[in-house]
C-alpha cells in the first residue's frame, strides 16, 4: 500500500512538472493588442489633416510601427464610419539587419538618410500610381511631408506588395523586412488599389509609431 501511494506521488509531481512548461510557453505567446485608443487618436489629427490640405476625406492610411511586425498594424481608416476598415500586415525596412529576415520584428529602428534601409516616420501623400518590380507589379509614389520623411522621393520609398509576406498574422514570427517601403502582402494590395485609383483626391499615409 505504502508503495502504491509513493508510485501516484510520482504520477502527480510529473504532471505538474509537464504542465509549468507549456502554462510558461502560453503566456509568452500570448499577443500584444493594438493600442485603439492611439489609432483612434490618430485618426482625428488625421481627418483635421485632410480637410486642411484638401486630401481624401473618405479614409487614409494609419501605420502604428509600435505594434510588432507580425501582427496587423496597417490600418485603412473609414473616416465616414469612424472605424478600422481594413488591417492588413505591412513590412518595414531592415537597417543594418539582413534584407528579408524579420530580426527588427519588435524594434525596428528608423531614419530619413539615404541608404539607411530605414523606414521613415512621418506624413506622407501617396502618389502616381506606376510599374513596380515587386508584388503584382503596381506601386504608388510616396512624397513625404515632414521633415523626418522628407527623402522619401530620393531615397526611391514606394508602396507596392511583397509575394513574401503573409495575409494573415504571423506573430511571434515577423514580417519580411526590406529597404523601407511599407510593404503589403499581394492580396491585400490587390484590396486597396481600387480605393487609391478610384481617389478623386489625394490619399493620406501616415507612419507613426
Amino acid at each position: 500500500m505504502k508503495i502504491l501511494r509513493i508510485f501516484f506521488c510520482l504520477i502527480l509531481i510529473f504532471l505538474i512538472g509537464c504542465n509549468k512548461p507549456v502554462a510558461k510557453k502560453k503566456a509568452e505567446l500570448q499577443k500584444p493588442s493594438v493600442n485603439i485608443d492611439l489609432t483612434k487618436g490618430k485618426a482625428k489629427q488625421s481627418l483635421e489633416f485632410c480637410k486642411t490640405k484638401n486630401f481624401n476625406t473618405d479614409f487614409c492610411i494609419l501605420v502604428d510601427m509600435s505594434v510588432h511586425s507580425g501582427l496587423k498594424r496597417f490600418f485603412v481608416w473609414d473616416f465616414k464610419k469612424d472605424t478600422i476598415s481594413d488591417g492588413f500586415l505591412v513590412g518595414h525596412g531592415c537597417g543594418d539587419n539582413p534584407w528579408s529576415y524579420d530580426y527588427s520584428k519588435e524594434k525596428p529602428a528608423f531614419s530619413n538618410v539615404d541608404g539607411s534601409h530605414c523606414s521613415s516616420l512621418g506624413k506622407y501623400k501617396i502618389g502616381i500610381r506606376a510599374h513596380s518590380d515587386w508584388g503584382i507589379g503596381v506601386k504608388y509614389v510616396m512624397h513625404g511631408l515632414d521633415s523626418t520623411n522628407s527623402n522619401a522621393l530620393k531615397r526611391y520609398i514606394v508602396f507596392h506588395s511583397w509575394e513574401a509576406v503573409s495575409d494573415d498574422e504571423v506573430y511571434p514570427n515577423g514580417t519580411p523586412e526590406g529597404w523601407g517601403c511599407p510593404t503589403i502582402s499581394n492580396n491585400s494590395f490587390k484590396i486597396i488599389d481600387p480605393l487609391l485609383q478610384t481617389s478623386a483626391k489625394p490619399v493620406l499615409m501616415w507612419i507613426y509609431k
